[in-house]
């Protein structure tokens, strides 16, 4: 790390390992601010869903008085607008640089693998226009014949949304063409620089068994605080539930449940609990990904039995051990 550039702390893992609680007690302690890198989380209105679990910024004091944690990057759109991982770096970009002109420190927490990536590896991305004539032409185009066009104008497809869904394949062509054009490097030689900030990056996950309990047992309580009155209140407000499909997960099978595509509730509660436990798997395995392109990733060692005041102080001891100054 380059010295006098200050070190953004930067909490990752798969979901239901207690990130959130984490990066806050770390973020109390450091006097820091808080950056989600959450792809749901961006959106007003999702938010048993997402597990934005807001309550867990505010602390207590010995006092009995309150004070909450600044958090930034949560409820910044609505769900009439794309929001994508560009989105996501300039706005992170922005948000950084404001924190260290105010002097603060910073802990990035989240478990969206290309958030996480664009911002620590620094993606070279510009906004990319709609092209009306494009689109057209591919309409009609088989998502086969698509996948090959993507491939040869980008050569490798790291993120497999991309090829899966149809809306995802076609932007993407969309913006690989628009990269080869000269408008386009116009347009990057304007770009704001990434900000003057190393990361310390600490990964928090658990054994296999106490992950899938972690899963289940948060899935249960978000339907039991009201999951399904959430996704069925955005859609009575003019939300499509293809729209609300697209969000995946959560909202992907609570939207089909609604449309009665489960022959019952249990189904579709254990059918959403397998999907999840193969979410955290791809999480994880992006992670490892994040780790042979160079990103070190300190993982915190956790067992069956390692509770949230264990993982804190593992997590400081971790923070002292390698010299770092938030």
């Amino acid at each position: 790390m380059e010295k006098n550039i200050r070190t953004c702390l930067v909490i990752l893992g798969p979901t239901a390992t207690g990130k959130t609680s984490l990066a806050v007690a770390l973020a109390n302690r450091f006097n820091a601010e808080i950056i989600s890198a959450d792809s749901r989380q961006v959106y007003r209105g999702l938010d048993i869903g997402s597990g934005k679990d807001l309550n867990e910024f505010t602390i207590k004091a010995q006092d009995g008085t309150e004070h909450t944690v600044p958090y930034h990057l949560i409820d910044v759109t609505d769900l009439s607008t794309e929001y994508s991982v560009f989105n996501y770096q300039k706005d992170a970009y922005n948000v950084i640089s404001d924190i260290l002109a105010r002097g603060k420190s910073i802990v990035l927490v989240g478990g969206t693998g290309m958030y996480l990536d664009a911002v620590l590896r620094g993606y070279d991305m510009i906004d990319v226009p709609t092209n009306i004539q494009l689109r057209n032409s591919l309409n009609g185009v088989p998502d086969e014949e698509l996948v090959k066009k993507l491939v040869a104008l980008k050569g490798n497809v790291h993120n497999t949304t991309d090829i899966t869904e149809r809306h995802r394949l076609i932007r993407a062509i969309e913006i690989a063409e628009y990269e080869n054009t000269t408008e386009a490097k116009a347009v990057r030689a304007q770009m704001v620089p990434r900000p003057k900030v190393d990361f310390f990056v600490i990964g928090l996950t658990f054994p296999r068994t106490r992950l899938r309990d972690g899963i289940r047992k948060r899935l249960i309580a978000r339907l039991d605080d009201g999951m399904l009155d959430e996704v069925q209140h955005l859609h009575d407000c003019g939300v499509s539930f293809e729209r609300l499909e697209r969000l995946g997960l959560e909202y992907r099978f609570c939207s089909e449940y609604l449309q009665g595509k489960f022959d019952s509730y249990e189904t579709f509660v254990e059918k959403l609990y397998i999907a999840i436990g193969q979410f955290a798997k791809r999480q994880e395995t992006w992670f490892r990904g994040m780790e042979r392109k160079g990103c070190k990733i300190n993982w915190l060692k956790t067992d069956e039995k390692t509770t949230k005041a264990e993982v804190f102080q593992k997590a400081l001891e971790l923070i002292q051990k390698n010299g770092i100054a938030l």
